[in-house]
């Protein structure tokens, strides 16, 4: 085969340092604008993105020219130099260190996308800590 043919849906899912509340929602939307130009730039469309006050979901499709840990340190770093640097936002803004990541079937994309997209309502009534341990169930991580 003279190409590479490839299509990386990745749901991935990262937090403040110390699950801090810093993404209020007057930097929220400038933050998600943000992070979809860095990934953007990375050749990885975003499909979806949100979350709550201490973390975010993302939905991409990952480009085949770069490695996800490559991938999230790019966004991670640049995304948390730029908040820095904005007057009215969090000065001493970190992302925790880790993350969680999970390959999507193609026929699951809407429904994911419509879960990423909501929430905040899904945040009313579960937690961050009981959404993580069902997602990693669902995926078959430990």
């Amino acid at each position: 085969m003279g190409q590479s043919l490839v299509k990386n849906y990745i749901h991935i899912i990262f937090t403040t340092k110390y699950r801090q509340p810093w993404i209020l929602p007057e930097i929220e939307l400038f933050l998600h604008q943000k992070i979809i130009a860095l990934s953007k730039d990375m050749d990885s469309p975003i499909l979806a993105i949100g979350g709550s006050v201490d973390h975010l979901h993302i939905l991409c499709n990952l480009s085949k020219q770069i490695a996800l840990s490559a991938y999230l340190e790019t966004l991670k770093s640049k995304s948390s130099y730029w908040i820095k640097g904005e007057p009215l936002f969090v000065a001493n803004f970190y992302w925790q260190a880790g993350y969680a990541a999970f390959s999507v079937d193609p026929k699951n994309i809407n429904l994911l996308v419509n879960y990423i997209l909501n929430q905040k309502k899904h945040h009313e009534t579960r937690d961050f800590e009981l959404e993580l341990k069902l997602l990693k169930s669902r995926y078959g991580v430990r």
